[in-house]
Formats: structure tokens, C-alpha cells, sequence
């Protein structure tokens, strides 16, 4: 084996898909890209990471409440473009071509050209690591959507597409929840 340099450790464990966080501060709807997922439970119970250095983050703080947006491979230019422009002073949903649809419980729209959104509410903030822990209160998905694979950041610039599926869920079944 070879020595990697530990500044690029977490190029190994990058977490999961990149999603793309849909928030509204009252004033204007914003989206922004993470690429640090975590989910803490079976229940609907996720974390992102993010601070103060995102236009969204205030509305974070101040609303409790988004929607995590789950893009799939062919919106990755999307992802990447709204992943580097600030919604400061950037429409990201016309810029982008990002459809707004209404959604059932919180003000931040679903993002419609996505395989999925999760409406959220903020549970925590974990400041010294900006951890924002999230309850997901209703999730939709897009059964008719061609394209199901989603993007991994690895943090170089690079990403990774979800591949084959192998599925082993009998041989788990007495470690998953009811009705997975």
C-alpha cells in the first residue's frame, strides 16, 4: 500500500449522494449544492454539513426548515453550476432551469427535474462543526424518471456515479426496519 497524504483522507470516506438544498428566507427561495451527507437513522433522520459561509445557511437558522433534493448523473453540470455561484446575488432556480412545485409542509419548493425530495425541518445545529441535523416530515419520489443513478462527490473535483445494484436484502432482513 502507499502512504496517502492525510489532508486527502476524506476523498476515502466521502459521504452520500450529493443533494442539492432548497431554503427560503422569507423573501426568496435559494438552492444550494452539499456534498457532505450523513443519515443518522432508519427514521427520517439526516445531517448535512454547511455554515455561515452559504447565503443559505441564515435561512437555515432562521426558517428551521428545507428541502433536500436528490439530483441524479445528468443534472451534474446543474450541480456543479450551483455549487459555485452564491445565491447572494444569483436566481440559481432560473439560472439553473430548476422547476419550483409546491410543497406539502415546508416554504422551500421541491426541486421537480430531481429523483426525490425530502421536506425538512431543523432539529439541531451543531456549530463547531456545522452539522445541521434534519427531520424529514414528508418525502416524494419520481418513479417515472429515466435516470436513477446518483453523484458522490469524492472532494477532489471529481465524482462518482451510483453503479450496479446487488440486492442482499434476505440475507439482512432481520437488521432492516419493517417495510424496507
Amino acid at each position: 500500500m502507499e502512504t496517502l497524504p492525510l489532508g486527502k483522507a476524506f476523498t476515502l470516506l466521502e459521504p452520500g449522494p450529493v443533494v442539492l438544498v432548497a431554503t427560503h428566507d422569507g423573501h426568496a427561495d435559494n438552492v444550494m449544492t452539499i456534498s457532505w451527507t450523513m443519515v443518522l437513522d432508519f427514521v427520517a433522520s439526516f445531517a448535512i454539513t454547511t455554515g455561515p459561509w452559504n447565503h443559505s445557511y441564515a435561512a437555515l437558522r432562521e426558517t428551521r426548515e428545507c428541502v433536500v433534493a436528490i439530483p441524479t448523473v445528468d443534472l451534474i453540470d446543474t450541480v456543479v453550476g450551483v455549487g459555485t455561484c452564491s445565491g447572494k446575488d444569483t436566481d440559481k432556480f432560473e439560472r439553473f432551469g430548476l422547476t419550483r412545485l409546491t410543497a406539502d409542509r415546508v416554504r422551500p419548493p421541491l426541486i421537480a427535474e430531481c429523483i426525490a425530495n425530502i421536506e425538512c425541518r431543523v432539529v439541531d445545529i451543531v456549530e463547531p462543526h456545522g452539522i445541521v441535523v434534519l427531520e424529514g416530515i414528508v418525502a416524494h419520489v419520481d418513479p417515472a424518471r429515466a435516470e436513477t443513478r446518483t453523484l458522490h462527490a469524492v472532494g477532489d473535483g471529481t465524482f462518482v456515479a451510483d453503479g450496479e445494484r446487488f440486492d442482499r436484502r434476505e440475507m439482512m432482513r432481520s437488521k432492516l426496519p419493517d417495510g424496507v
